[in-house]
């Protein structure tokens, strides 16, 4: 199915044939129609599936054909979990933008909080924030969303999982009226606390499931070696990279101190590399990258705050050095590599710390994953024993007390000797004397 068909604006149409974007996604195909329709859409799709476009889109298309509720309220608000996948999805949506008149804003963490109030007060019709500073200009009143058309809630399970639910709560009071759509995309369906905001925050919304999270990625192969310790992970990390014809590539590990060790041995070794963590500022944020994507550099050493909503078609490795504390970010992880059609490889390292995060993405993969070997590298350490229950020191186990009542009943009577009564032998007829009664005196 192609854009056209998909009863779109021909303003934004002009605009996405201009970019060439001719053949629609499964997600657009099912998700535009529905939000076009005015239903609120609970959807769910993996990583790299054209997700954007298919709530930035119809957002723009009801813009475009109806009245706005309020001059001075945003018309549409985007939320998302992270910085980096914030400023993603504004880069989507001022590229929809272009040959509209519409205006838009970026309200994320880390940037300074009075020019973002001036930004607010030229009154931008769509707006894409993070939670956390989104509500604390809520809290300010430098921003109303009275009169907001559109609500969406962009990676909804990574939000709620980094606690941002009262501040979600907190922008649906605010915008509470029966006129708002609102639209939640999340990894899976099956996330109960999205479940639970989503009956809080919609009405009636339609379920959309495109793909399964733990499907595995046709354009992505997987690789997961085995090592005993640090020094013997670090050298199978600069074997892959040695053996490796990468553009470029994101390796993502469990500290930030980790990101700058490793940063700076690849960079001894003349590999060109960069450290991004959640400790930076956001202008050291947005230069890094700036650099990565222009390619300056050709590594980016990276905790989990990469591992959404980074778009680089030239990243064609993915490692990971530490395995993911939460399984699904092993998905978005390797969904750095491999996107809009381009092959990809996922290189994982698995040590004993690693051990327990491996098999939960074995499980959740549903998949029997096998090592591979880089020769001369091979380790000795081979996995884990499951783990049995163990029986609290000092707490001995109680054997069940018997009912003594049940021995007794339990216990059969001894045989009585019939045969012989006081040295007499009586046969079967066992003769017992009775006791005489004395007679009765008549007391009269």
């Amino acid at each position: 199915m192609q854009f056209k068909d998909l009863g779109l604006d021909n303003r934004l149409l002009k605009t996405v044939n201009h970019f060439d974007f001719k053949q629609a996604t499964e997600i657009q195909q099912k998700a535009i129609p529905v939000v076009i329709a005015g239903k609120d859409l609970l959807a769910s799709s993996k990583t790299g599936s054209g997700k954007t476009l298919a709530f930035v889109l119809p957002m723009l298309h009801k813009s475009l054909k109806s009245k706005s509720f309020s001059a001075r309220d945003p018309r549409g608000l985007i939320l998302a979990p992270t910085r980096e996948l914030a400023k993603q999805v504004y880069s989507e949506l001022r590229t929809m933008l272009a040959s509209l008149s519409y205006d838009a804003a970026l309200i994320v963490g880390g940037e300074n909080f009075n020019d973002q109030v001036k930004a607010l007060r030229r009154y931008p019709k769509f707006i894409v924030a993070t939670p956390g500073r989104l509500a604390d200009h809520l809290e300010h009143r430098s921003l109303f969303l009275e009169g907001l058309e559109t609500l969406i809630l962009d990676e909804a399970d990574r939000m709620l999982d980094l606690g941002f639910a009262p501040e979600l709560r907190r922008i649906h009071r605010a915008a509470k009226h029966r006129r708002r759509q609102t639209l939640m995309f999340s990894a899976t369906l099956d996330h109960a606390e999205v479940n639970g905001i989503a009956l809080e925050m919609m009405q009636a919304p339609k379920r959309i499931a495109v793909g399964v999270s733990n499907e595995e990625h046709k354009d992505i192969t997987q690789k997961f070696y085995l090592c005993d310790h640090l020094d013997h992970k670090e050298a199978l990390l600069d074997r892959a990279l040695e053996e490796s014809e990468y553009k470029q590539v994101i390796i993502f590990t469990a500290t930030r101190s980790d990101t700058d060790r490793l940063t700076e041995k690849l960079n001894q070794k003349k590999l060109k590399a960069i450290a991004l963590s959640g400790s930076l500022n956001q202008t050291q944020r947005n230069t890094i990258m700036s650099q990565f994507e222009r390619g300056v550099f050709k590594i980016l050493v990276t905790t989990d705050v990469a591992s959404r909503g980074l778009d680089i078609g030239n990243v064609t490795h993915v490692i990971n050095f530490d395995m993911p504390k939460h399984t699904e970010e092993y998905v978005h992880r390797v969904g750095r590599t491999g996107r809009a059609g381009n092959k990809g490889d996922a290189i994982s390292l698995v040590g004993p710390k690693d051990w327990d995060s491996f098999k939960r993405v074995e499980a959740y993969l549903q998949q029997e994953l096998t090592f591979s070997v880089f020769e001369g590298l091979e380790g000795k350490f081979k996995g884990l024993k499951p783990r049995q229950p163990q029986v609290p020191k000092g707490k001995a186990t109680h054997k069940k007390k018997a009912n003594p009542k049940s021995k007794a009943a339990a216990k059969k009577p001894a045989a009585r000797d019939k045969s012989f009564y006081k040295n007499v032998s009586v046969g079967d007829d066992v003769f017992v004397p009775r006791k005489k009664t004395p007679p009765k005196v008549d007391d009269e």
